[in-house]
């Protein structure tokens, strides 16, 4: 059982459909999930006002995810080519706000398509970076590269993955149900000094297991970590999700 801030059915609860409007529609494919433990006080030390960490077993996690996006559009409207499809790689924690609501925290999200990027970083306040990056596959293997654009080597990403067998549905209070079953994002507008969450929804991730090779975590130096050469503790495949986005709203203090 996780044994810091919302309990079981807060999460549970989480998991639900919002009743407002969506705003965007996306298709989240071929997602790799890497997840290593970090001590949760330099996790909180990074967190702007109105977050605390989030802990399995007195653990906080770094998650590294990357991924294809696809179709992306405003509600009801059509993909546009060029523009809808691009690869991105987020770095990622687990927070919780004063109301006891699980979510996201994003140290970076690195895209290879710059209307995306900017976007992205005007309306929804998230650490969007221009990557240059690649996806190619050799059979059922994807080899993914990613380096940030004007980065140094030493923050170059690259991991090679293959998917495996599929995996039951994590039960809740399991740590694959913590890292993965997450519905709501958090963003902090700089100007106005406000924190901001978006709500996202879809069916739970089907997900694989995965084998991992030529891993090179290097875009976690970015977030202020230490690079670590360790094995991510999780590691698991998903084929994908379709995906509904809601606006974002600020988060009000208790």
């Amino acid at each position: 059982m996780t044994d810091s801030g919302p309990s079981l059915e807060d999460r549970k609860r989480a998991c639900l459909r919002p009743d407002t409007s969506v705003v965007m529609q996306q298709s989240w494919k071929d997602l790799l999930f890497l997840h290593w433990p970090i001590d949760p006080k330099l996790i909180q030390e990074a967190l702007p006002p109105g977050l605390s960490v989030d802990t399995y077993k007195s653990n906080a996690f770094i998650g590294l995810i990357p991924f294809y996006m696809r179709n992306i559009r405003p509600r009801n409207c059509p993909p546009v080519p060029g523009i809808s499809y691009f690869l991105e790689m987020n770095v990622r924690t687990y927070v919780y706000d004063e109301q006891n609501r699980p979510g996201v925290w994003f140290y970076s999200l690195d895209a290879n398509q710059s209307l995306a990027v900017a976007v992205a970083k005007h309306f929804f306040h998230l650490p969007y970076r221009k990557a240059k990056m690649s996806a190619k596959r050799d059979g059922k293997t994807t080899h993914y590269r990613s380096l940030r654009n004007r980065a140094t080597e030493e923050e170059l990403t690259t991991v090679s993955y293959t998917p495996r067998d599929p995996l039951s549905q994590p039960e809740p209070g399991s740590l694959e149900y913590f890292l993965l079953e997450r519905y709501l994002l958090f963003a902090w507008n700089k100007k106005q000094k406000q924190l901001y969450s978006g709500n996202v929804h879809h069916a739970p991730y089907p997900a694989l297991s995965v084998d991992v090779q030529n891993l090179n975590s290097g875009v976690t130096i970015c977030g202020g970590f230490p690079f670590t050469k360790e094995p991510p503790v999780h590691q698991v495949f998903s084929p994908g999700v379709e995906v509904d986005v809601f606006a974002l709203q600020p988060v009000l203090p208790k």
